[in-house]
């Protein structure tokens, strides 16, 4: 019985070994095939570009497990490239091939009014060349509306709708629920608006919090309707009036939403998916397949290469300094203060590189990575090579702490920085643990041993320590903002203390020299180094074959106008206020590795 039942067992194993070998021969066919065919497509003359993006508009993609992305079906995070698309647009405003921009908005998720402002920057250049830009959407989003309006023609969906709301800071606080689970945050901090750990000691928003942050989401209301009403010819209060009075306006149509956005002059007209085809074709003519001809902004890229890397230019470096900053080496995503680093140090040894542009788009983290970062600057600067900082969405706390001895610093409007003070954040789990009879009992060679673990109370002796540490990192903080921006100490005190600012008024106040975008800062750089003619590289770490796979796989998936995708409505539901606070905390503390426990980052600091 035992031989036929290995038999058996035999037999099943060659033939399960069989189907994984046929299977693994038919996946390295396809693979290959992606890989070896001609996806350029080719530009249409006379056609249109069509920017599309899917889910958040990024300086730079997160790193993407390849094991874990195929696992899901090779499916990468939606991301797009605020540059990809910015420099599509550019090239085609001067290609005679592109007749017309097409702005089809449905999959970008988040975009934030300072990449917004960089993206309309670009289409007012395009409109400059007197080429038409049309919008086209099932419904805009807040984020989506904004960058509609740039357009010379909105089409909305009849089933629409434009929804607005303004622009808020809500946070959860945990105090009560700490309390009840016994939990204590040791909480150690310097400035007076440092809101960061406000949700762990509070149950509300102080009143110093309330009104930094009534400032700056002023600020940033007034630029989201200044940039509407200019190009939609509104009367001042438009926008007030739709979003404070959208219960009577929508009473007036009917309750119809899309009527109540042609009707406050926010849509030119209504129009469904086959219609919006219909006038497209009218425009640029049809395809083989009977669609408009365009094509969209990544594929005109890779259509474009050629025009964009001429090797006999000096180079201006740009280097990406997006999301957390922590200690150590760091994938994509977040920022390593070794990783970020060793990309300083690559560009300060190449001699083809003529001036470096960081392009700063983090609420800052680890001080101790902070500093490493700032280090590897100063010595790039002493090589003699110029500096230029482009700030993003968020350069604050540890972000502009990696920004503040730049030669020049550019913001947008609707940067947000500053946030210049500091923290650190210890737990205390001991009371916790005693309510299940748990303790811990021990001894040490000094009263010292073991305080910092987070089943034992926190010796006092230690938390003084600890303050004192944190005063002096404040210190530090200030002195070499007043260093690197000219600035006297005082100055830089009375603008510190964890206020934030948005970019718009970071200028009149010195933490930022002027305006601009990350093409203007290049543009900058160029300058201070003399060049005349130059070509800006992107300095990052090569893919890795698993992560240049899943880009080639992703590339051949195309979104055309009116399409939705499944993915992006799932990115809005994790977007849920409740598990995104949640989510963020966690992820946040689990990840904080500063060796000091000193961090200088800004939880207020949404990407808006």
């Amino acid at each position: 019985m035992s031989r036929l039942l290995r038999g058996i067992w035999r037999t099943i194993d060659r033939v399960r070994r069989l189907i994984l070998n046929a299977l693994f021969l038919v996946v390295l066919a396809v693979i290959i095939g992606l890989l070896v065919q001609d996806r350029t497509p080719g530009v249409p003359d006379g056609g249109a570009l069509v920017v599309a993006p899917t889910g958040a508009l990024v300086d730079q993609r997160a790193y993407v497990d390849p094991l874990a992305a195929l696992a899901r079906g090779g499916a990468l995070a939606e991301e797009t490239l605020l540059s990809d698309l910015v420099q599509a647009i550019e090239l085609a405003a001067h290609d005679d091939r592109i007749r017309l921009l097409v702005l089809q908005l449905d999959g970008l998720t988040q975009s934030g009014l300072s990449k917004a402002q960089e993206l309309g920057q670009a289409i007012s250049r395009f409109r400059a060349s007197g080429k038409p830009v049309v919008a086209v959407g099932d419904s805009f989003s807040q984020d989506q509306y904004w960058i509609a309006a740039q357009a010379d023609r909105i089409f909305l969906n009849p089933m629409g709708a434009v929804l607005l709301e303004g622009y808020g800071i809500f946070n959860h606080y945990l105090r009560d629920a700490l309390d009840r689970l016994a939990v204590r945050f040791h909480v150690f901090r310097v400035g007076t608006h440092k809101a960061a750990v406000e949700p762990l000691l509070r149950n509300d928003m102080s009143d110093e919090a309330a009104a930094n942050n009534r400032r700056w989401l002023g600020e940033l209301w007034d630029q989201y309707r200044a940039g509407v009403i200019e190009r939609r010819s509104l009367p001042l209060a438009a926008l007030d009036d739709y979003v404070l009075n959208i219960d009577r306006k929508l009473a007036a149509q009917g309750g119809n939403t899309a009527q109540t956005a042609l009707a406050s002059g926010l849509v030119d007209e209504l129009k469904s998916r086959r219609e919006v085809q219909q006038w497209l074709i009218a425009q640029v003519g049809a395809d083989a397949d009977g669609a408009f001809r365009g094509i969209l902004a990544e594929d005109y890229l890779r259509a474009s290469r050629h025009l964009l890397s001429p090797s006999d230019k000096p180079r201006v470096g740009v280097i990406v300094a997006s999301g957390m900053i922590l200690d150590g080496e760091q994938q994509a995503g977040v920022v390593g203060g070794d990783s970020l680093a060793s990309l300083i140090e690559q560009a300060r040894l190449d001699d083809e590189i003529k001036a470096v542009v960081l392009r700063v788009d983090s609420e800052g983290g680890s001080a101790f990575a902070s500093e490493i970062i700032r280090q590897e600057l100063l010595a790039l600067k002493a090589g003699g090579k110029p500096l230029v900082v482009s700030m993003g969405s968020v350069a604050a706390s540890g972000g502009y702490w990696i920004a503040a001895n730049a030669d020049r610093i550019l913001a947008t409007p609707a940067t947000i920085t500053g946030s210049i003070g500091i923290f650190g954040v210890l737990p205390s789990i001991n009371e916790t643990l005693a309510r299940w009879g748990i303790y811990s009992d021990g001894v040490g060679t000094t009263p010292l041993a073991g305080s910092l673990r987070i089943d034992r109370p926190l010796e006092p002796a230690a938390a003084r320590a600890i303050q004192a540490s944190i005063e002096h990192g404040y210190q530090q903080f200030v002195g070499l903002v007043a260093d690197g921006r000219g600035l006297p100490v005082a100055r830089v005190e009375n603008l510190a203390q964890g206020r934030i600012w948005a970019g718009s008024e970071a200028v009149g106040l010195g933490l930022v020299d002027q305006l601009g975008t990350l093409s203007d800062a290049i543009a900058v750089a160029a300058r201070l180094a003399g060049l005349e003619r130059y070509h800006p590289e992107i300095i990052e770490p090569p893919l890795a074959p698993g992560e240049l796979l899943l880009r080639e796989l992703s590339g051949s998936v195309a979104v055309w106008i009116g399409q939705r995708r499944a993915d992006t409505l799932l990115a809005q539901a994790q977007q849920h206020p409740v598990l995104s606070m949640v989510g963020r905390w966690l992820d946040d503390l689990v990840r904080w590795n500063d060796p000091n426990a000193r961090y200088v980052y800004c939880f207020a600091c949404a990407r808006l």
